[in-house]
C-alpha cells in the first residue's frame, strides 16, 4: 500500500508568508527561509509553496525566489503560482522545483497540461482545484485565487484534467481553509471517486483526527495544511504517528 504524505502548504504573498481563512490572507506568519528550515527537521514528505499574488497580478513566478528556496529545502518541492506556459515549467524545474501546480492556466488553456506531461512527466505536473459550495448544494471551481466563478463542477474539472495527463490532483476547499473546523469530506470522496490518480486534500485541518478522516472517509491519497502547523504545537511527525496508529502507512523514519 502506498504511504500517505503530509505536506505542509506555505502560501506566499509581496514578501512574505501570510494565511487567513477562506482565501482572505491577510496575516502575515513569517518569511519562507524560517518554514523551510523548520521543516527540514521535521520529516515533512513534501512542501508545498503556492505565490498566491502572481496570478491576479499577472506576473510569471518568481524564479529567483524558487531558486533560493529550492536550495534550502531538503525535501520534493512543489510550487504553484502564475504558471502559464511551458517555459514558466521548464525554469521552475530547473531552478530546483520537483513539481509544479497549476490553477487558473488549467482552466482557461487546459492544453498546458497536455503539453507539459507530455514534455515534463505527469509525475510532475499536479493541477490544483479550489472549490466553493454554492447556496444550491452544488461544488463549484473556482480560479484567480478562488475569485473568479467558472461554472464548472469539481468532478468535471478532475476527470478533465486527469486526461490531458496531470499526475496528481490537490483539492481545496475555499469555505474550510483556515478554519481548523475539518476538511470538506463529501468534497473529496466524490473527487477522490471520479479520478484513479491521487488527490490531496487541503482546506480545513485543525488536528490529526481531522486527518484521519479525510484520508478514510474522504478517500484522500495526502493531506496538505497550513494553519494547524503555523498556529499550534501540532507537528508533521506527530500527525504522521496518529495516523500510523490508527492504519493509515504514513513515512517514519
Amino acid at each position: 500500500m502506498l504511504k500517505v504524505r503530509i505536506m505542509p502548504t506555505l502560501l506566499f504573498k509581496d514578501v512574505g508568508l501570510v494565511k487567513g481563512v477562506r482565501f482572505d490572507s491577510w496575516r502575515r506568519i513569517g518569511t519562507v527561509m524560517q518554514s523551510v528550515k523548520v521543516y527540514n527537521m521535521r520529516e515533512v514528505d513534501e512542501l508545498v509553496f503556492l505565490d498566491i499574488s502572481a496570478t491576479k497580478e499577472g506576473r510569471r513566478p518568481d524564479f529567483d525566489t524558487i531558486d533560493d528556496i529550492a536550495d534550502e529545502c531538503f525535501m520534493p518541492l512543489t510550487v504553484g503560482g502564475g504558471i502559464r506556459t511551458i517555459d514558466d515549467i521548464k525554469q521552475l524545474l530547473k531552478v530546483g522545483a520537483d513539481k509544479v501546480a497549476i490553477n487558473t492556466a488549467a482552466i482557461e488553456t487546459p492544453e498546458l497540461i497536455l503539453s507539459a506531461s507530455k514534455k515534463f512527466g505527469s509525475q510532475c505536473i499536479v493541477v490544483s482545484i479550489d472549490v466553493k459550495k454554492q447556496s444550491n448544494g452544488q461544488y463549484e471551481v473556482f480560479t484567480h485565487s478562488g475569485t473568479k466563478s467558472t461554472g464548472k463542477s469539481p468532478i468535471e474539472i478532475a476527470k478533465r484534467v486527469e486526461d490531458l495527463g496531470a499526475g496528481e490532483i490537490l483539492l481545496t476547499s475555499i469555505d474550510r481553509d483556515g478554519t481548523m473546523l475539518g476538511y470538506e469530506i463529501e468534497l473529496t470522496r466524490q473527487v477522490s471517486e471520479a479520478v484513479s490518480i491521487p488527490v490531496i486534500a487541503s482546506g480545513g485541518a485543525g488536528h490529526y483526527q481531522h486527518m484521519l478522516e479525510v484520508l478514510k472517509e474522504g478517500k484522500a491519497s495526502a493531506v496538505a495544511a497550513a494553519s494547524i502547523f503555523h498556529f499550534t504545537q501540532q507537528t508533521p511527525l506527530e500527525a504522521k504517528n496518529f495516523l500510523a496508529q490508527n492504519g493509515i502507512p504514513t513515512r517514519i523514519s
